[in-house]
């Protein structure tokens, strides 16, 4: 499979790479498949180091000796020499924290090292390091699931993406038998997720989602629980972190989506709760949206910490926790939780854009799901899981605040009217910084 992630590995072989290279993301996105296709693809001489199955090389770090000691006893270990044009691919670094630390040893070292690491849940690993971080010396890329333009390109589709981008930039409607025919393949997507191992199922059973394997998305499910378990400080924090995941797809059905830690459970507050959803955050299993008090640049400077929406890392996880039937999805069915999937989606793509996510809210009066900053100023969002052209909270808050865009994004085509840019639910990949 096509992942756009190779991009940002690329740039960091061009640019980079005598800087050891940390890639960040959930379990089971596909980090392990595209930096060893990536490895073997581009050097001659690749070395994979698996620290789950590795104790060995865990063990080795641990000695209280100097790095390069420790390499060279790494060598012997592996029976292998690191040459010049040798990288080294430690995955589930997450397991070792010294060897996380001596990454400062491998980017000011003379010899030009290559090393590339990755793991599930680093990025709760690096929010609890008891050692030394290497500041400065490690470069830090985020992955996630699978976009839809990936998907298009997984379902050999890709032919598409480029009149899609075309008809964004240009504000020009979509055929619309085409445009039909996309909205089916968002659903299907909306259906199944982004995770790769639902992704090639999906294709393996020739896009019939009553073929759809529902045991790949419970066993992923399952093995997220596990690290909960696995990687928390004690079982009290573990059903903790356990309930805010579940609890998260009944706070966005709410009128009101800010997730309020009262709904957990009886007698709920942020302070029982707080280290928790720091556990969720860190591991990208959920997608903080915050609130913002004004629409100026930058917008992380008007955010409210303590007010926030909870997004799930994928919508298939979604749909599976909501044991929605996948095929009222493709029907285009209508049903309670049918905006909450589509916001998720959007949310979803627009991180995976490396745009952070905000929203407004006024009482009851009008509220938008998603704020951005980007280089023509702050852009109001709003999401519709149909074809729908009122927008009440949009139009409200285009004639307070005179912005000159907006965004609808809707199962509508593409076009723009009244200042409010129409992009069909396909094209969210297209909306950058």
């Amino acid at each position: 499979m096509q992942r756009n992630f190779l991009r940002e590995l690329e740039e960091w072989k061009n640019k980079n790479q005598n800087t050891p290279l940390m890639v960040i993301g959930a379990r089971q996105i596909g980090k392990t498949y595209i930096i060893n296709k990536f490895c073997k693809e581009n050097y001659n001489d690749y070395i994979y180091i698996n620290l789950m199955n590795n104790k060995g090389i865990i063990e080795i770090f641990d000695e209280p000796i100097n790095t390069e000691e420790k390499i060279k006893k790494m060598e012997l270990y592996l029976g292998r020499l690191i040459k010049e044009e040798t990288i080294i691919f430690f995955d589930e670094i997450q397991e070792s924290e010294n060897l996380i630390s001596a990454l400062k040893y491998f980017c000011e070292a003379e010899f030009p090292y290559k090393i590339v690491c990755a793991g599930s849940l680093l990025g709760v690993k690096l929010k609890r390091f008891k050692n030394s971080f290497p500041v400065g010396k490690v470069i830090i890329k985020y992955m996630y699931p699978m976009t839809f333009e990936e998907f298009l390109k997984a379902i050999n589709y890709e032919q598409a993406i480029e009149v899609i981008k075309d008809c964004f930039n240009k504000n020009k409607k979509m055929s619309n038998p085409i445009h039909e025919k996309l909205l089916n393949y968002y659903r299907l997507f909306l259906a199944t997720g982004g995770m790769p191992i639902a992704v090639d199922n999906i294709i393996k059973n020739n896009l019939e989602i009553l073929k759809f394997d529902n045991n790949l998305l419970k066993s992923i499910i399952e093995a997220y629980l596990a690290d909960m378990e696995k990687y928390t400080l004690n079982y009290y924090e573990t059903i903790k972190i356990e309930k805010i995941y579940k609890n998260i797809p009944n706070q966005l059905a709410k009128e009101n989506k800010k997730f309020q830690f009262s709904k957990i459970e009886p007698y709920a507050r942020r302070r029982d709760f707080e280290t928790s959803l720091d556990w969720l955050i860190a591991s990208k299993l959920v997608i903080p949206c915050y609130f913002v008090e004004k629409f100026e640049t930058p917008l992380k400077g008007f955010m409210d910490e303590q007010k926030f929406k909870l997004y799930l890392s994928d919508t298939g996880i979604l749909t599976e926790l909501l044991e929605i039937p996948r095929n009222k999805i493709l029907l285009n069915e209508n049903f309670q939780y049918k905006g909450v999937i589509a916001e998720n989606y959007v949310a979803n793509e627009l991180q995976a854009n490396g745009i952070s996510l905000y929203y407004w809210a006024k009482n009851q009066v009008a509220e938008i799901d998603f704020l951005i900053d980007t280089q023509k100023g702050v852009i109001p969002i709003e999401v519709k899981a149909n074809e729908n052209k009122k927008s009440k909270s949009l139009n409200y808050f285009m004639q307070n605040t005179k912005k000159d865009l907006a965004i609808r994004i809707s199962a509508n085509n593409f076009g723009i009217e009244n200042k409010i840019k129409s992009v069909p639910l396909y094209a969210v990949f297209c909306i950058t910084k």
